[in-house]
């Protein structure tokens, strides 16, 4: 109807181009014309809806400039030469803007994506400033009037330009000219009427009409107006926190995009009124941005160039803005840039440190970056994070010196006091790593210096410059960066923090036992808390600890990392002289056992010491309770790889038996089980095993009471050590034998010629003593197990084995079925015993002497003595209780 409407006044208008009155009205309505009509016919084809888009905003613009390139109206009225013309050139003005217009209505009307449209003419208004604004401006008003009416009978809205649209309106909000600002402010309200309707139904409001000036009479109902007093006052502030309010999160980040760009402006004047825009949005609205990185690296960017006084100021007051809502974005992105800092970043810490709402949410940022290790290789979601192209994690570092920045800010004085004891530890944690980081010379030099810097710093800010002057005239300061000096260098800290009563002391202990209980996340960690804790304990407290603090310690024993255990049981050792006063002393004294399984040599032989040291003071009723199972445990270690450890082993237990030698009766059995590896170990190739295993020996003579027992000399023989040990075990404990045969049968698969060698003369001294309580079961283990080294490599060994196989051979033949003539047989030998002479006239390596076999090896011997028979139970095929 329309279109039919104007070719009707095309006829009332042929005199104006007849005469040329009007021939670029004419021109201009034609080409109109014809690119409303390319337009539907594209909107109403099947065509991609991206190059649908694409086509219909070139055609656009193409309008555009033809349309808004004509002169005003009131020129164009001066064309006509009478009044009638003049209503003709006026009618013919209006109906080429209508036709522009009901285009853009036509698009919206289909779809409201395309309100890009309308953005991107106030970007085209924005360019070339022969073109009318108020006259584009009253276009984009009533586009915006019909999509917010249009928008309310929809459950949502897929219009992503209105943030960039929002930033252009809001800039012409402040024009000198009332007419534009009267149009801008319109326009924005319908924005957000349109932006609203996304979660509310906002109530259809009354129709708004254009005179034929394009003046804008709008009567909006009551239900409308939420915004809309402010707005049309021109409240800069209130039409920020409207904006802000109403744009959904990833809207309101173009719209602050769209303004922090326009900063780069070659106009000061839209400078200016986009950065006061800029910073009345943040000030409310900044927790709904999500752009933050991008900004702050853009921001970076800009001012590491050539930036003027108020766009700098801008950015950085940006930066403050942001820091108070996201706090923990601001800084990881500002720790992301490579270090040392330069002079803009530190620019951007000052102006994120002026924030102190937000100081403790800053540092605690700070706290997680330093828990990195400096030069670690991120993983790959650290990495997915990180927008540097460094996959090397030099974050803590930089963190490090921002703390030499924000530290000292007087804003920042409460969140320090509140954060000393983490920042303490993680500077003192950032000082190991970075010493002992392997990187070139100047990174190795300027990793340290920030974290001791850092550190400096902040015991200056809490107050404790004492603290500093001491650790200056200990040379703390000059030794700090260099490598292994961070063990030592802790203990300088923590001790010169403990001389001079540092206030912090409470919060540092407290934090301290949380690290404790949670567990380090790396070694380096465990060993800086143990030593840290330990001085200010040692300072504070006497021994023995809190029972709070002796569970950490017990817990240390067992640390997978070897220092920790070491420190911990160097800890122990002292509280020796208050063994007895500690209520939960048995515990502590039997946690020392778990390093006893340690791998690392170093921990069994601290063990070993602490146990020893805690012994000799130990009660002897708490003693009594508990040798038994400090005795055992003695026994893997007996048969250590260490030397040194295996005959420290072997002492200790000695030591232990003579400790206890008012309660024999309790470690009989465990003396018995002992024999086998003392025994064994006397043909050890290390001269302190031997002389341990003939200390222990003679100890263990004397508990068992045994009448004679030959004194170790300089020089002696090993079969008759044997002979006489096992002569006496016949007497004393005969009933035990069989047990010593199972022990002895694992020594015979080691790896060491001289266990198997020794293991098989001590096999037969013991079967030929209790050869009356073996049963045939029990021989044919016996004679399996020999087999097997009946072809040893070592040719002493091979003589050996068939020496002692005979012997069991001949066990067996005298062995008869009958049960009657068994039981008469082990009567007969209770009455008279058979002591064993000597079997292989075995002498050590590089003795001259052969081995013999003796076929006599009996003689009778009354004893009144009646042992107890004990079936063989553990068999070869089972494990060995030592490790072989």
């Amino acid at each position: 109807v329309t279109n039919l409407q104007i070719l009707q006044s095309v006829v009332k208008w042929q005199h104006l181009i007849q005469e040329y009155t009007a021939t670029s009205l004419w021109d201009t309505l034609a080409t109109i014309f014809n690119h409303q009509a390319l337009i539907l016919a594209v909107n109403s084809s099947f065509v991609d809806p991206l190059l649908q888009f694409e086509t219909q905003l070139s055609i656009i613009e193409s309008s555009f400039k033809v349309v808004f390139a004509m002169p005003t109206l009131k020129e164009v009225r001066d064309i006509g030469n009478n009044e009638s013309e003049e209503l003709d050139l006026e009618e013919l003005y209006q109906t080429i803007l209508n036709i522009f217009e009901d285009t853009l209505l036509i698009l919206v009307s289909k779809d409201l994506y395309k309100l890009q449209i309308l953005k991107e003419m106030a970007v085209w208004m924005n360019e070339d400033n022969s073109y009318l604004q108020h006259r584009v401006l009253v276009i984009i008003c009533r586009v915006l009037n019909f999509a917010s009416r249009k928008a309310k009978g929809y459950g949502s809205v897929d219009a992503p330009c209105l943030g960039d649209l929002a930033a252009e309106l809001s800039l012409l909000c402040s024009h000198t000219d009332g007419s534009i600002t009267e149009q801008a402010s319109f326009g924005i309200y319908h924005l957000l009427c349109i932006a609203n309707c996304e979660n509310v139904n906002i109530a259809e409001g009354k129709l708004t009409k254009c005179d034929k000036t394009g003046s804008y009479n709008w009567l909006p109902s009551l239900l409308d107006t939420e915004y809309l007093p402010d707005i049309l006052r021109g409240d800069k502030t209130k039409i920020a926190q409207s904006i802000g309010h109403t744009l959904e999160p990833s809207l309101l980040t173009d719209f602050v995009w769209n303004l922090f760009m326009r900063l780069n402006s070659p106009n000061p004047v839209m400078v200016k009124e986009a950065a006061n825009m800029l910073k009345l949005t943040l000030e409310f609205h900044a927790n709904k941005v999500t752009m933050v990185s991008k900004i702050v690296n853009t921001i970076y960017e800009q001012l590491s160039g050539n930036s003027t006084h108020i766009m700098k100021q801008t950015m950085l007051k940006v930066i403050t803005l942001l820091t108070r809502t996201s706090p923990k974005k601001v800084i990881f992105q500002l720790m992301d840039y490579p270090v040392p800092a330069d002079n803009t970043l530190i620019l951007m810490w000052h102006a994120a440190g002026n924030e102190s709402s937000v100081a403790p949410y800053v540092l605690k940022t700070i706290l997680l970056i330093l828990k990195g290790k400096p030069g670690e290789i991120q993983d790959s979601f650290l990495e997915r994070r990180r927008s540097s192209l460094d996959a090397t994690n030099m974050m803590p570092v930089a963190a490090s010196q921002a703390l030499c920045t924000l530290l000292p800010v007087s804003s920042y004085k409460k969140a320090v006091a509140q954060f000393f004891p983490q920042l303490l530890m993680a500077l003192m944690f950032q000082l190991c790593y970075s010493s002992n980081t392997q990187m070139g010379s100047e990174d190795n030099l300027m990793g340290p210096s920030y974290a001791r810097d850092a550190l400096r710093v902040l015991l200056n800010c809490s107050g404790l410059q004492q603290v500093d002057l001491s650790l200056k005239r200990k040379n703390f300061w000059k030794q700090a960066s260099q490598v292994l000096f961070h063990l030592h260098g802790t203990y300088l800290v923590a001790k010169t923090l403990a001389e001079h009563n540092f206030p912090q002391f409470p919060e540092t202990l407290h934090y301290l036992y949380k690290l404790s209980v949670e567990g380090p996340r790396r070694t380096e960690e465990g060993v800086i808390t143990v030593i840290f804790l330990t001085e200010l304990l040692n300072k504070f407290f006497r021994d023995p600890f809190p029972e709070e603090f002796l569970v950490l310690f017990r817990n240390w024993v067992k640390d997978s990392n070897p220092a920790v255990s070491k420190l911990s049981l160097q800890k122990i050792a002292t509280m020796a002289p208050v063994i007895n006063q500690i209520e939960s002393g048995c515990s502590l004294v039997l946690s020392i056992l778990d390093a006893f399984y340690s791998k690392d040599k170093t921990v069994v032989i601290r063990a070993l010491f602490t146990l020893r040291r805690l012994l000799n003071k130990l009660d002897k009723v708490t003693y009594s309770s508990l040798c038994t199972r400090i005795a055992t445990s003695y026994f893997p270690l007996m048969d250590h790889t260490d030397a040194g450890i295996q005959s420290m082993a072997i002492r200790h237990f000695g030591e232990l038996l003579r400790d206890m030698n008012q309660y024999t009766w309790m470690l009989n059995t465990v003396v018995l089980e002992s024999l086998v590896p003392l025994i064994l170990f006397l043909e050890d190739i290390e001269t302190r095993v031997v002389m341990a295993c003939k200390h222990t020996l003679a100890i263990c003579a004397l508990e068992l009471k045994w009448p004679a027992f030959p004194q170790f000399m300089e020089h002696y023989s090993f079969e008759m050590v044997v002979l006489n040990i096992c002569n006496n075990i016949f007497i004393s404990h005969g009933s035990y034998i069989t047990d010593l045969l199972s022990d002895s049968l694992g020594f015979l698969r080691s790896s060491r010629v001289y266990l198997r060698r020794a293991a098989l003369i001590l096999i037969g001294y013991l079967a030929v003593s209790g050869r009356h309580l073996l049963l045939r079961d029990d021989i044919e283990v016996m004679l399996e197990a020999i087999e097997r080294v009946l072809q040893d490599e070592d040719p002493l060994v091979e003589e050996l084995a068939k020496i002692t196989y005979g012997l069991f051979k001949k066990i067996a033949h005298k062995m008869t079925s009958s049960v009657i003539k068994q039981s008469f047989r082990r009567l007969f030998n209770f009455i008279y015993i058979k002591k064993v002479k000597l079997l292989y006239n075995y002498h050590s390596p590089g003795s001259s002497v052969e081995i013999k076999e003796t076929d006599n090896y009996e003689e009778d011997v009354e004893d009144d003595q009646k042992p107890k028979f004990i079936k063989l139970t553990n068999k070869f095929e089972k494990s060995h209780k030592y490790s072989i």
